[in-house]
């Protein structure tokens, strides 16, 4: 497998909305090595070609919808300046030219204040370095026909980052933490299209809590040096809470949340 060309075909794939075949179906040997190889040589063309890494995402952080994709772990990738979207009053409308298969997902963001270190011990340590939460949707395009893939190529392959759509953020406040901490893990979710509600989830369906994602990230960049620590500025999400739904043009979809302080959810209206 050359690396590099493997790079450029998921990027063409990328840009233009086409599907490729696996690439560990033809290349037994393709594992997640090789896949973060990849998912490092893609970093390095979007910057050449001007994007800016402004955070990460990270998925299957879910363990309930392992299964239906034949998950084994969590994975990551970046996110970038033009796939960020903030909303405006937990509003916004996007198109969906050029995606693959969209899947919209209701998560929790937060933005950092300072790094994340490895071996973070629990949900109030990462706190800490967190400015920000916020509701998020992302729409989530795998690149692989039917969704049907080995785990290695989910990693190559964006990590099935598209865009990230980040509502109205909630400043975190030091003297709050603990109390927080519980919120963000017991918090229920429900996602609705056209009003009405087709799945529900809980904050903890994110590797036990959202904010452990984080720490789970940090581990696994500290044996992973071709990549950036992480570090503070970057808004990162967590995972979806929820069975990723499949989305289409014309099509308004709301997530609603219960239990997280100054976070209802977002609106977000798909056009062609």
């Amino acid at each position: 497998m050359d690396t590099g060309n493997v790079a450029r075909e998921l990027l063409a794939a990328l840009d233009e909305g086409q599907l490729l075949p696996s690439i560990a179906e033809y290349d037994p040997a393709f594992d997640w090595d090789a896949a973060y190889a990849v998912a490092a040589a893609i970093v390095a063309l979007r910057r050449a070609r001007g994007e800016v890494p402004v955070g990460r995402k990270i998925g299957f952080t879910n363990r309930n919808i392992w299964a239906e994709y034949g998950a084994t772990s969590p994975i990551w990738a970046h996110v970038y300046d033009r796939t960020l979207i903030h909303a405006r009053d937990d509003v916004a409308t996007l198109s969906l030219q050029g995606s693959a298969q969209p899947r919209l997902e209701p998560e929790i963001a937060f933005r950092l204040k300072a790094p994340v270190a490895p071996g973070c011990r629990g949900p109030e340590e990462v706190l800490q370095a967190i400015e920000w939460y916020a509701p998020s949707f992302e729409i989530v395009c795998c690149h692989f026909p039917l969704w049907k893939f080995k785990p290695a190529d989910s990693a190559a392959d964006f990590s099935f980052h598209w865009r990230l759509v980040v509502g109205t953020p909630v400043a975190v406040r030091q003297d709050d933490i603990a109390a927080l901490a519980a919120q963000l893990r017991d918090c229920k979710v429900a996602l609705s299209r056209e009003q009405l509600v087709l799945t529900r989830g809980v904050g903890a369906s994110a590797l036990d809590h959202p904010a452990l994602a984080l720490a789970f990230l940090a581990d696994l960049l500290a044996r992973q040096p071709q990549f950036d620590a992480l570090a503070a500025g970057e808004v990162i999400t967590t995972g979806t809470l929820t069975a990723a739904m499949p989305v289409k043009p014309g099509e308004t979809w709301t997530s609603s949340y219960d239990g997280i302080p100054g976070v209802t959810g977002l609106t977000l209206r798909f056009t062609d």
